[in-house]
């Protein structure tokens, strides 16, 4: 059965890493649950490996010979919405935000379980399917699962959203936090829960809840007019989030 499980496998994933053997480790780990790996050990490679590998998710180490993993992640995200997992020795708050202010979807500080890894590598692909061009490419019925908020358009089957003719590019994880926080709108969404349900693992120091607040400013600054007076998501202090509630200008199609 094994055999079979690795003649197909799930997904593509790109490991970038100097150490030679944190690339082996996950490696190994990584074909035994049936990923196939490719690796690269450095920042310039990395990028190569991109544009002829078509990843389906990055795990990117943050200090890199040549590009560090930021410079990366800044080059992947001007063209791509791949999720990103960071990799990092400095286990500092102000680390994880600047890398989770960059687009990467999770951040995992060294030395960490290749067992935890594999669990949020499986959350993120659940979430987001093989990758982009599976989902732009599945055949899909119109008029569905549009909602329009305000003067944008969401289409959750794309997982797209437009104001107006302009297109506004969200990665994986904005648009799953847009949908959390849209499904049920003026309903409060506790900074816990949201953790769970998109990263897929409980908070367990109050570090780990400022995931949740980067991404709710990065979308903010993506949706909202003015992102310091919000009035598509709103804060409730010392709870979570919740959707302004838009009366008949947020609907369903």
């Amino acid at each position: 059965m094994s055999g079979d499980v690795l003649s197909q496998p799930k997904a593509t994933v790109l490991v970038v890493d100097d150490e030679a053997a944190v690339r082996r480790v996950l490696v190994m780990r990584l074909q035994l649950s049936g990923y196939r790996v490719v690796c690269a050990e450095d920042g310039e490679q990395a990028l190569e490996l991109f544009h002829s590998e078509s990843p389906d998710l990055v795990v990117l180490d943050v200090m890199l010979p040549k590009l560090d993993g930021f410079a990366v992640c800044r080059r992947l995200r001007a063209e791509s919405c791949v999720p990103i997992i960071f990799l990092s020795a400095v286990d500092a708050i102000s680390e994880k935000v600047a890398g989770l202010d960059l687009g990467a979807d999770d951040y995992l500080p060294k030395p960490f379980s290749p067992k935890e890894l594999e669990a949020r590598i499986s959350t993120i692909l659940r979430r987001v399917g093989r990758g982009a061009a599976e989902i732009e490419s599945r055949e899909l019925p119109t008029g569905q699962g549009v909602m329009c908020i305000g003067e944008l358009v969401v289409d959750t089957n794309r997982r797209q959203v437009t104001r107006g003719a302009e297109r506004i590019n969200l990665t994986y994880t904005e648009f799953s936090l847009l949908e959390l926080l849209f499904r049920e709108p003026g309903e409060v969404v506790p900074r816990a829960e949201i953790l769970e349900q998109l990263w897929g693992y409980p908070p367990r120091r109050a570090a780990d809840l400022r995931v949740v607040d980067v991404y709710v400013a990065r979308l903010r600054g993506k949706l909202e007019p003015d992102p310091r007076n919000p009035e598509l998501i709103l804060t409730v202090r010392g709870i979570g989030y919740c959707s302004q509630r838009l009366g008949e200008t947020a609907a369903t199609a």
